[in-house]
């Protein structure tokens, strides 16, 4: 049977002892603590989340997912390939996805504090030593040199969650800045497509113009053959010339626009100003897609504005737990193990070595209200992020219900301006009839054109209007994204 040599034994011993002595430290230490430190007390939240049904979301079976890539729905290449490019290439998107790797780096900053922490050192120095300070001759006043290699460790012992807390919300942060890169995108989507049925529009409107200028200039023909048959007066003649000028002024501000709106789909798509020049869109290549009649039960879910003001409530929520744990003590575990010496030559020889480990701990007794005010600041947050949370929520039910009943009204006003439409085609051409037999003034001529004309611009403006309330619809039901990962 073997034996433990004494002097092994006695460290032994020693190191027991000192072990039970930092426990029984450490321990008195949190009880004495926990009864003197700050008071958190009478500081909390009284903000609360909104319950989805109050403010009018459906519980009825949930309306069929958006496509990541809904604008294949509407089977126009042309405005495909150009979403595809506005988001690839955006600096806006760009600068959202920066946000969120800056949050995920700070989110490795907290999940860093729940671990160990290493590091090393190396110091040399050369000096003078005092003569009366307590290094005894032949060391007092001599210049030496010292030398300390050492490794220094320490973990904090997160009794009380405060890195945790922490970490959570950095991690909440992190989330919503994804949820805000996807709201990005969808809005950018929806804003080259919404553009893109704008010059559609603009480019019918100026066909309607051309249509009508031709219109007006065989009208003019017919006055010219009547005024030299004695028919009609200089008065008929000049009304008609005038009538070619101001359609041409206004082919003229519709092709400002035109160009107008080019530019605004080429800037968006991160294109050359001209690089849409040549782009002439028709409403009728824009295939409309199917309109819900409900606000559909995971709405809350389906919209990354939503989400991302979901997880900033879950961010500050635990901002306000790790707030609340400050007020109690800070434990960290310290030690070293190194060398250190008076001379360099004797660095690494025999009993040169070092090394110790302990406790360090910090209590919160009197810091003139500071952790109070800190807790008061981040409570106060958590309810600005709860009210705004149920802000976006109600909003975007109400977004999501004027979009629907848009679309609905919109629907209705076409059948009922085709009619009107078809009527005043009608009343244009027996017009044209009675005033060729002399049966009518050119006044009676005038007023059906400009009732046609009318209708003709109406009918364009309500086919973009079907198309642009859809392109809204898909953006207050989410635009197709999915969020990632689930608010606790």
């Amino acid at each position: 049977m073997s034996r433990c040599h004494p002097g092994a034994r006695a460290r032994a011993t020693a190191a027991a002892r000192t072990i039970t002595t930092i426990v029984i430290a450490l321990t008195s230490t949190i009880v004495i603590a926990l009864a003197g430190c700050a008071d958190p007390s009478g500081i909390a939240s009284t903000s609360k989340l909104v319950e989805p049904k109050s403010v009018g979301v459906s519980s009825v079976t949930p309306v069929a997912a958006i496509a990541a890539d809904w604008w294949q729905g509407f089977a126009d290449s042309d405005l495909s390939e150009l979403v595809e490019k506005a988001v690839a290439g955006s600096p806006s998107l760009r600068v959202a996805q920066a946000r969120v790797a800056r949050a995920a780096a700070n989110a490795g900053v907290a999940r860093s504090a729940e671990g160990p922490q290493l590091n090393g050192e190396i110091d040399v120095s050369r000096q003078r030593i005092t003569g009366n300070g307590i290094y005894p001759p032949p060391l007092a006043g001599a210049i030496l040199n010292f030398g300390t290699a050492q490794l220094n460790g320490s973990w904090e012992i997160d009794f009380f969650g405060r890195n945790r807390a922490a970490l959570d919300a950095a991690v909440g942060a992190e989330r919503a800045a994804e949820a805000d890169g996807a709201a990005a995108r969808v809005l950018l989507a929806v804003n080259v497509a919404r553009n893109y049925v704008q010059l559609a529009r603009l480019v019918e409107q100026r066909d309607v113009l051309r249509r009508a200028l031709a219109q007006r200039d065989e009208l003019l023909s017919l006055i010219r053959q009547r005024v030299s048959a004695g028919l009609d007066t200089t008065v008929e003649l000049r009304q008609g010339e005038g009538a070619l000028p101001e359609t041409r002024q206004q082919i003229e501000a519709i092709d400002e626009q035109i160009a107008l709106a080019r530019h605004a789909i080429a800037a968006l798509a991160a294109l050359p100003p001209d690089a849409c020049d040549t782009l002439t869109p028709r409403l009728a290549a824009v295939r409309a897609v199917p309109v819900p009649g409900v606000v559909p039960a995971d709405l809350l879910g389906r919209r990354a504005d939503i989400v991302a003001a979901r997880w900033r409530v879950e961010a500050a929520s635990r901002d306000v737990a790790s707030a609340r744990a400050q007020f109690y003590p800070n434990i960290d575990l310290t030690a070293f193990a190194g060398l250190s010496s008076i001379g360099l030559d004797r660095l690494v020889r025999a009993n040169s070595e070092q090394y110790g480990i302990g406790p360090a701990i910090r209590l919160p007794i009197f810091d003139s209200g500071h952790l109070r005010a800190n807790l008061g600041g981040k409570t106060a947050d958590l309810d600005a992020a709860i009210d705004t949370y149920n802000g976006n929520v109600i909003d975007a039910v109400h977004d999501v219900a004027d979009q629907i009943s848009s679309a609905r009204s919109i629907e209705r006003q076409q059948r009922e301006q085709g009619d009107a439409l078809a009527s005043a085609e009608a009343a244009y051409d027996v017009a044209m009839q009675r005033y060729r037999a002399g049966l009518a003034t050119y006044l009676t001529v005038l007023n059906a054109e400009t009732n046609v004309l009318a209708q003709r611009r109406l009918t364009v403006d309500l086919r973009a209007r079907v198309l642009d309330s859809q392109m809204l619809l898909v953006r207050a039901l989410g635009g197709g994204y999915a969020a990632r990962g689930a608010v606790s």
